[in-house]
Parts: structure tokens; C-alpha cells; sequence
């Protein structure tokens, strides 16, 4: 027979109690942790499962965090565009509102005065940083997209800018006076003949209604067209010659034959003799060259200049003998040390979406990278400039017509070219990539809440039936240690006589 004391008894509660203890903290640590285990041990087979779930959670929170720098740098970037194409559009309206033509001290219109402005305004939205990243500068985040207003007008140091591009230009096509064309008289026959040099008119072509002559070319290396007459023409008949100028725009002079001994421009008289009319056709052709040379040709001349400035890399005119522009035969590559690259960021091949790419999502990947040198953007940025960079001499009769040629040809240039890019198909590109990130942000939240289901399911906890079951513990912990505080009590003579009465 065996006799169990109140000690023994005791120590069972206790042990009871211990227990129980042990459950209560168990509970209260998954009350507040909402977990139902602190070890991936604690959920025996489903801990493989569990940690598969918390790395797919973390990957979700890591897109989050790429979402949120990518969508920032996206609207910044769409809202720079916008002000740019903004900027862009208030140059042409300022054609509108300010038509007249009025120099100031600089030899500029009040229209080319705010270009200057807008330009500046450009430069500075294409500098625009996210954080510490230049935006528009490809790869080279850390360094300026392009260089400063005042180095890309007036050059700095040993550089040119545009200012000096346009000068020397102009002073290339225009030569001595003819657009690099000369004329010569052999017998009956007249020839207009280009120089050999890409400066000045470029001969196109040649049409006659001239009795009695014949007209050919260009033909020839440098080209050359020839009219000539074997007899006198009638009075109304005409020969036009066609050229094209420095910025691919075109010009035809028409020259019609009269039989009046005081032509009008654009006439040359009916001579005795076939070699005498050929001697005035010379002569009218001569006097419309030099005419054209002083009006159309200096526009479409800065035009051009800046389309060699705004290239990569820029190209500038190599001078001739004695440092004379105006005998120039050719071009070549402008460099750092005699140019300024208005461009100053990253300029690889890889196209510029490409120069920023950001995973947001398990499989997908955004592409929003820019360059302030993409088509859509140098356009606006080439002719505004031009614009700011050109300036006239109130001295020169022709000066009003050449600001508004140049001002009809940035007018229509600022305009969307039909088959090149423009800053709305850059913007279109971004509303794309945002469009990539906002589907991809739906994808991960609806995958988020997923997970989060099952890992609720598995290692989480009823908050409920926790409390319940901790209000349970505590009651019978209580009555367990109320029982185990009186057994203490209890002597064992008292305890053998009460086992035994």
C-alpha cells in the first residue's frame, strides 16, 4: 500500500501550474504577434511552405519600393515634357502676337528675346533630377543632361557655340556673294556651275520653255547646268533653275524672256542675237542669285547650323586659307576642345527607354529610361535656340525678310513632322511604362493578399479563440493554485488523520 503525502501533491499542482504557465506565455505570444509559432520549427511540415510564402512577401515588398521610385520619376518626366512642348507652343504663338519687326541694341525682335527665356526654361526642365539622378542624361544619371544656356548660345573658352556655328555658316554658304555659284558665257550658251564645296544653293535642276534652246544638267563633278540657245526666243518664254538650299529647302529662279529693252526682276531682254540674249540672261541670272544669296539663303544657312550643332558629334566648317570662312570647301567633326557639346549626358546605342529598366513584378520589367537628345526633344531645343542665337543688322535692307523667313521655318519646324519622333511620342512611350507599372501593381497587390490568406491560414492565429483559451488557463491556473496554497498548509499528522477517520 502506498501513501501519498501533501508534498506530493503539492508538487504535481506545481508541475500543473508550470504548465499551464508555459501555455498562458505561449498564447500571449501569439496574441501579440498574431503567429501562431516564433520557429519555422514550431510549424513542423509546413515550415517549407511558410518560408517560400515570406520570400515571395519579401519580393512584393521589394517591387513596392521600385513601383514607388519608378512612378516618381515617370510623373516628374512626363511633367517636364509637358512644359517643354509647352514652351515650344508659346514661341509659336509669340510669331502670332508679336508679328512686327523691331530690333533692339542686340540686333534681335522682342520674339527672339523671350525664345532666349524659353530656352533657358528648357535647358533647366531637361536638368531636372529625381533625387540625386538626372533624368534625361541615359545612363549618366550623375551628371547634367545638358550644358548651360549661355555655353550652348555664346560657346565658353576655346568652344564655339551656336552663335559663332551660325557666323561661320553663314559666312561658308553665302561665299562671295552667290551662294557658291558662278556663271559663264561660252558663245550662245550660259552655265551655272556649283563650287565643288556642301556650302550654299546645290543645283536641282533646270526646265525651259525657251524656243530654240536647249537646257541639261546638273551633270558633272562639281555640277553644272548649261542653256543653250540656237536661236532667239519669243517674248513670254522662260527657263527656271531649281536649288536647294543649306537646310534642304528649295528655290526656283524663273527667268522669262522679253522683248523689252528694260527688263523687269525676273526678265532678261531679247537680244539681236542669240549671243546677245544669252549675254542678258547671264546678267538677270546673276542679279537673281545675289539676290536670293541675301534673302532666303541666310535663314535656311543658321537653319542648317543648327542642325550641325545639335548632332552628335557636331559638325563645323573647316576653313579655308588665311582662316576665311567664306572659301571654305568643307566640314568636320567638332570636338571637346573646339565645341561645346550641348549634349552632356550618356549617348550609347542602346535606345533610350532602355538606359533605365526596373524590375515590378515576377516577370516584368519597365523600360523609362530618356535622353535629352532624342529627336522629339533636340527639334524644340534646335529651333528655339536658333532663334535665340540669330541676330539681324538694322543696317541690312534685307534683314526684315530674313527674320521672317527664319521665323516662318522655326514656326513650321516646332511643328510634328509626319515619320519623325516627337516629345509626344516620348510621352506616349512613358504612358505606356506607366500603364506596365500600374498593371503590374494591381498584379502584386492581388498576389499580396493571397499570400497573406494563406499564411494566416498556416501560421496564423484566431485572436478570439486565443483570448478564450487564455481566460480559461487563467481560471483554472487560479483554482490550481488556490488547492495547491491550502494542501500546503495541511500537516501530515493532520493530512493521516484525515486519510484515515
Amino acid at each position: 500500500m502506498s501513501v501519498t503525502g501533501p508534498g506530493s501533491i503539492t508538487a504535481a499542482n506545481i508541475a500543473a501550474q508550470n504548465n499551464m504557465m508555459d501555455q498562458l506565455n505561449t498564447l500571449a505570444t501569439q496574441l501579440g504577434t498574431g503567429q501562431a509559432a516564433q520557429t519555422f520549427s514550431g510549424l513542423e511540415s509546413q515550415a517549407g511552405m511558410v518560408v517560400a510564402l515570406n520570400s515571395q512577401m519579401a519580393a512584393i515588398n521589394g517591387y513596392t519600393n521600385t513601383i514607388s521610385t519608378v512612378n516618381t520619376t515617370l510623373s516628374v518626366a512626363q511633367t517636364a515634357l509637358s512644359q517643354i512642348d509647352t514652351l515650344a507652343g508659346q514661341v509659336q504663338q509669340e510669331f502670332t502676337d508679336k508679328p512686327g519687326f523691331s530690333l533692339n541694341g542686340s540686333g534681335q525682335t522682342q520674339v527672339q528675346i523671350a525664345a532666349q527665356s524659353q530656352l533657358d526654361e528648357i535647358v533647366s526642365l531637361l536638368n531636372t533630377q529625381v533625387g540625386s539622378n538626372y533624368i534625361f542624361s541615359g545612363t549618366a544619371v550623375n551628371q547634367p543632361a545638358v550644358a548651360s544656356t549661355s555655353a550652348i548660345l555664346n560657346g565658353t573658352g576655346a568652344q564655339a557655340g551656336l552663335t559663332q556655328i551660325i557666323s561661320q555658316r553663314q559666312q561658308a554658304d553665302l561665299g562671295s556673294g552667290t551662294g557658291r555659284l558662278s556663271t559663264a558665257l561660252a558663245g550662245s550658251t550660259v552655265s551655272l556651275s556649283q563650287d565643288g564645296s556642301p556650302f550654299g544653293f546645290q543645283l536641282t535642276g533646270v526646265s525651259s520653255s525657251l524656243t530654240g534652246a536647249t537646257a541639261t544638267g546638273p551633270t558633272g563633278s562639281p555640277a553644272s547646268i548649261s542653256v543653250a540657245l540656237a536661236s532667239n526666243p519669243n517674248d513670254g518664254d522662260t527657263v527656271s533653275f531649281q536649288l536647294t538650299l543649306p537646310d534642304g529647302s528649295t528655290q526656283t529662279i524663273s527667268l522669262q524672256a522679253t522683248s523689252s529693252a528694260t527688263p523687269g526682276t525676273g526678265q532678261f531682254s531679247i537680244g539681236t542675237t542669240p549671243a546677245n540674249t544669252a549675254a542678258n540672261l547671264q546678267t538677270a541670272l546673276n542679279s537673281a542669285i545675289t539676290s536670293l544669296a541675301q534673302t532666303a539663303l541666310p535663314p535656311a544657312s543658321a537653319m542648317e547650323a543648327g542642325n550641325n550643332f545639335f548632332t552628335n558629334p557636331p559638325q563645323i566648317v573647316v576653313p579655308g586659307a588665311g582662316n576665311n570662312y567664306s572659301t571654305a570647301m568643307s566640314m568636320t567633326s567638332g570636338t571637346s576642345a573646339n565645341t561645346v557639346m550641348w549634349y552632356t549626358g550618356e549617348n550609347g546605342a542602346t535606345p533610350a527607354r532602355q538606359t533605365a529598366t526596373a524590375l515590378v513584378g515576377p516577370s516584368t520589367t519597365v523600360d523609362y529610361g530618356m535622353r535629352a537628345n532624342e529627336q522629339g526633344i533636340v527639334n524644340i531645343m534646335k529651333n528655339v535656340a536658333v532663334l535665340a542665337a540669330t541676330t539681324f543688322s538694322a543696317g541690312n535692307t534685307n534683314a526684315k525678310q530674313n527674320y521672317l523667313a527664319l521665323s516662318q521655318k522655326a514656326e513650321i519646324n516646332l511643328n510634328n513632322v509626319s515619320g519623325t519622333q516627337s516629345i509626344q511620342d516620348i510621352e506616349s512611350d512613358l504612358a505606356n511604362a506607366q500603364t506596365t507599372v500600374a498593371n503590374a501593381t494591381k498584379l502584386n497587390t492581388q498576389t499580396q493578399t493571397a499570400v497573406n490568406e494563406i499564411l494566416t491560414n498556416v501560421d496564423g492565429v484566431n485572436q478570439t479563440d486565443i483570448g478564450e483559451k487564455i481566460l480559461t488557463l487563467q481560471n483554472n491556473l487560479s483554482a490550481s493554485m488556490s488547492v495547491s496554497a491550502r494542501l500546503a498548509q495541511i500537516s501530515l499528522v493532520s493530512y493521516l488523520g484525515t486519510s484515515t477517520g
